[in-house]
């Protein structure tokens, strides 16, 4: 299983030229992430180790986590796929630090 501290990491890297800081899970998104099943769990991490070593812009890229800017009320969020029926949704603030605010489930009413 995945410790949530590790999810917590706050990882600094003064000579990478992508420097990124993950700034951490609000208290909804460490709620959602106890919820999930563990291979959830290691996809996050998984995206979380892609953007600390390669930065944010680079990992958006990638094809398989289907990085999108939401609209309507969630504009100005993010979200990327750890699987069909889960997502995370993420905010970038002025300093380049990602903030994990939820993992949601979702089916296909709500897609």
């Amino acid at each position: 299983m995945v410790s949530v501290a590790y999810v917590h990491l706050h990882h600094e890297c003064a000579h990478n030229k992508n420097y990124w800081e993950f700034g951490g899970l609000t208290k909804n998104a460490q709620k959602d992430l106890a919820k999930v099943p563990d291979f959830i769990k290691d996809k996050l991490l998984l995206w979380i180790d892609a953007v600390e070593r390669l930065g944010i812009n680079e990992v958006r890229k990638t094809p398989g986590f289907h990085d999108e800017p939401l609209k309507g009320d969630r504009k100005g969020q993010r979200s990327i796929r750890l699987n069909k029926a889960y997502r995370a949704i993420y905010t970038e603030d002025q300093r380049k630090r990602v903030h994990i605010i939820s993992i949601i489930e979702v089916n296909k009413h709500e897609y």
